[in-house]
């Protein structure tokens, strides 16, 4: 083999050159793990998703997602964006997709329903593959550090900062408005010290700051830091949007709920994106997240071997 083709997609956005970039090879069949990983750094996106075919024949595909640095179980825009593009072909690995694909992943099944316009294909839905689960909490100092602010700037009504995930966890904090989330500035060192405090081995120390947009209080401006894994910032986070709304769902007094929360993301870099949630909850547990955006096609090549 030598060489393997390639897609590029915007993600959570209807408008290119704006949302989150993903590669994803449709065909990764005969690449091995250190090519998968080469390729991914070659890149230098958030994430680069690696198609193969299903081990359970009733699924339409195995996915593999890889930073420039790392595997990772679950990722949100590489599952939206991976869905769009194998929705618009005539078929995966022979099979045809079909409105709704099932992906392998580290994390379990997920499940992605694609959107369409006039019947083509314009974004995906998924739902994340596992439960809420609520880590550490984390003192608004070391948050405070991380983010080069203050601490007084962290709001605790709601929650303190905690990990939170649905499949990737991330540590979550509230601050108090717009002007100090666009003045937030990820402090490596810091960030560093946090990883070696909170985050379980394979793990790396990711961030996630938002606030609320005024008299809107289910529409969130957000913010995502993963500088030690060569994320300085990420313009739209599926994952961590999910495990928001599901902790934000969770902490409401109404034991039976659905709401609808959009994230917007990104703005601070010039690639806004809007990441919307449906949150479902029933019996005082969150049953079900579901996260969902359009994408738009930017580039298709091969990556020489």
């Amino acid at each position: 083999m030598d060489s393997i083709n390639y897609v590029t997609v915007d993600v959570f956005t209807g408008e290119r050159f704006s949302g989150n970039q993903l590669a994803v090879i449709p065909d990764a069949l005969g690449l091995s793990d250190t090519q998968m990983q080469q390729i991914a750094a070659e890149f230098r996106y958030s994430e680069v998703t690696f198609v193969l075919p299903p081990k359970n024949p009733a699924n339409t595909a195995r996915v593999r997602i890889f930073t420039p640095t790392m595997e990772i179980p679950f990722a949100g825009h590489p599952n939206v964006g991976t869905a769009f593009v194998l929705g618009g072909q005539t078929d995966v690995f022979g099979k045809a997709s079909g409105d709704v694909l099932r992906f392998e992943e580290k994390a379990g099944i997920v499940e992605a329903a694609l959107l369409r316009d006039d019947g083509r294909v314009a974004g995906a839905s998924i739902l994340a593959p596992e439960p809420l689960s609520v880590g550490r909490q984390i003192d608004s100092d070391t948050v405070a550090r991380c983010a080069s602010i203050s601490a007084g700037e962290i709001r605790t009504e709601t929650h303190v900062p905690v990990i939170a995930s649905v499949g990737l966890p991330f540590a979550f904090a509230e601050v108090s408005d717009l002007e100090t989330l666009a003045r937030a500035c990820p402090n490596t060192a810091s960030f560093a010290e946090a990883d070696r405090r909170f985050s379980r081995e394979g793990e790396q120390f990711a961030l996630f700051l938002y606030t609320r947009l005024p008299d809107t209080p289910w529409h969130l401006r957000a913010r995502m830091f993963a500088p030690l894994d060569n994320i300085i910032e990420d313009p739209a986070t599926g994952s961590a949007s999910g495990a928001l709304g599901a902790l934000l769902a969770s902490l409401q007094p109404a034991s039976d709920l659905d709401i609808n929360i959009t994230v917007e993301q990104g703005v601070e870099m010039g690639r806004r994106s809007l990441i919307e949630l449906n949150v479902h909850k029933s019996d005082g547990l969150v049953r079900s997240v579901r996260m969902a955006g359009r994408c738009v096609a930017v580039m298709r090549g091969n990556v020489s071997l």
